[in-house]
C-alpha cells in the first residue's frame, strides 16, 4: 500500500473515529428519572446547588427549558436551565461533570440552549457567572456574550462578585 493510501486511510479512520465520537453525546429534554443525576452535577459544580425539589418543580413549566447532555454509556453528563419570558432568557445553569469538562462538551451544550433559546424567539441571553470562572467566561465570550453589568457580592462560599453577561442572538 503506498503513502498516499495509507495516509487517506488513516484520515478516513479518524474522522469515522471523531463521527461515533460525536454520536455518542445527546441534548434533550430532562425528564423526572433524570433529576438524581443532574442534582448530582449540580452539587460538584456549584457552591449552593439547587435542591432535587427544585428541578422536580420546574418540569413542565411553560417558561423553562430543562436539558440534559446525555453520552449513551456514561449517562447524564451535563445540563443547563433556561428561562424565557417573551425575547429574553436567561441562562440560570449550565455544567458538565468535572471528569469531563475541558472536552468541548459545554461548547456543544451551550450551542444547543442558544438554539433552543432562538427557537422559542429569545432574542437576548442573560446570565450571571463568577468573577474568577475563566473558563466559562472564555465559553461565553466565544458565543458573543459580553458584560453589561456586577453583581456585587452575589456568590457565597466563597463570597464573590457575578459578573452579569449578555447575548443578543
Amino acid at each position: 500500500m503506498g503513502a498516499p493510501l495509507r495516509a487517506s486511510l488513516e484520515r478516513r479512520a479518524r474522522l469515522d473515529a471523531l463521527a461515533d465520537e460525536a454520536a455518542a453525546f445527546g441534548v434533550r429534554p430532562m425528564r423526572a428519572e433524570d433529576v438524581d443525576a443532574v442534582v448530582s452535577i449540580e452539587t460538584e459544580a456549584f457552591t449552593s446547588p439547587w435542591q432535587r425539589g427544585t428541578f422536580l418543580e420546574l418540569l413542565g413549566r411553560s417558561t423553562v427549558e430543562l436539558l440534559v447532555m446525555e453520552h449513551r454509556s456514561l449517562g447524564i453528563i451535563g445540563y443547563a436551565v433556561l428561562w424565557c419570558v417573551l425575547d429574553q432568557g436567561e441562562l440560570a445553569n449550565l455544567a458538565i461533570v468535572p471528569s469531563l469538562r475541558g472536552q468541548g462538551l459545554g461548547t456543544r451544550l451551550l450551542a444547543h440552549v442558544l438554539e433552543t433559546a432562538r427557537g422559542r424567539g429569545v432574542e437576548t441571553v442573560y446570565l450571571e457567572v463568577r468573577e474568577s470562572n475563566a473558563p466559562a467566561l472564555q465559553l461565553y465570550e466565544r458565543f458573543g456574550f459580553s458584560q453589561v453589568g456586577v453583581r456585587r457580592g452575589y456568590y457565597d462560599r466563597p463570597k464573590e462578585d457575578a459578573r452579569i453577561l449578555m447575548a443578543r442572538l
